[in-house]
């Protein structure tokens, strides 16, 4: 009997590397720095309305459940959280904290 090993890290699409500083200046956005030198940054209620929460998408057909006109223009982030060496965990200003962005989701959000 032969195993296969499964493909590198690095041909995994969803597989980046975290960054190197994450900025919060600004209540109103989050920025980053990436291991390859890029910048980037997004703001809150984007990162907000990409919440990919089962609150927030239905689990079963990838449905948007939240309403984009219930999320405050002014909506700020009130604490940023590791989750592992793979996430942040973001706490809103109207109290949602439910959602784990990948660092993959966030770079690709925040157009980096």
């Amino acid at each position: 009997m032969t195993s296969q090993a499964g493909p590198p890290e690095s041909a995994d699409p969803e597989r980046v590397q975290p960054p190197v500083r994450i900025l919060r200046r600004e209540p109103e956005r989050i920025g980053f720095e990436w291991p390859d030198g890029r910048e980037s940054s997004i703001s809150a209620r984007e990162l907000r309305l990409s919440c990919p929460c089962a609150r927030c998408v239905d689990e079963f057909t990838g449905a948007a459940l939240l309403d984009p006109e219930t999320v405050p223009e002014g909506l700020t982030q009130s604490n940023v959280e590791l989750v592992g060496n793979y996430a942040l965990s973001i706490t809103f200003s109207d109290g949602h904290r439910t959602g784990i962005f990948t660092w993959a989701a966030l770079r690709r959000l925040s157009g980096a």
